[in-house]
């Protein structure tokens, strides 16, 4: 650990990589933050809130939303393929491009040049930005 870094219980920082070890409950708050991340919350008592936050730039990942997580997607240039069922996925950044296996309620984009597949669900479908595409699978 480098000097004046503390630990943070509440909050891990993790790889694109290393974001479905944590998904999976290989990896805990003690794993040491790197400078580039993605983000994933965590209530105080150490378990998962029903939001998964994912902010990176450039990378290539899986996520898994279980069964009706949500997940806000920022930044850009991210290729993701998200399994599981989430209740929303919401997209602000540019030039994502994201296939999630099933949307339960609503699929919000507010960012430029996104594309979004999904393959199941019947979510409520609010394209606030320019430019992206959203596309149903079934």
């Amino acid at each position: 650990m480098s000097r004046g870094h503390t630990r943070n219980p509440c909050t891990v920082l993790l790889t694109g990589v290393s974001l479905l070890a944590l998904i999976a409950g290989t990896a805990g708050c003690e794993s040491e933050p790197p400078h580039r991340s993605a983000r994933i919350s965590k209530n105080y008592d150490g378990r998962f809130i029903n939001t998964i936050t994912y902010d990176s730039f450039g990378t290539t990942s899986e996520l898994n939303c279980a069964d009706g997580k949500s997940l806000n997607v920022t930044g850009s240039n991210n290729r993701l393929t998200v399994r599981g069922r989430c209740a929303t996925v919401t997209v602000a950044g540019a030039d994502n491009r994201i296939t999630v296996e099933q949307v339960d309620s609503e699929l919000t984009i507010s960012g430029i040049n996104n594309a979004v597949t999904y393959r199941g669900g019947g979510p409520k479908l609010d394209d606030q930005g320019s430019g992206n595409t959203i596309t149903n699978r079934r």
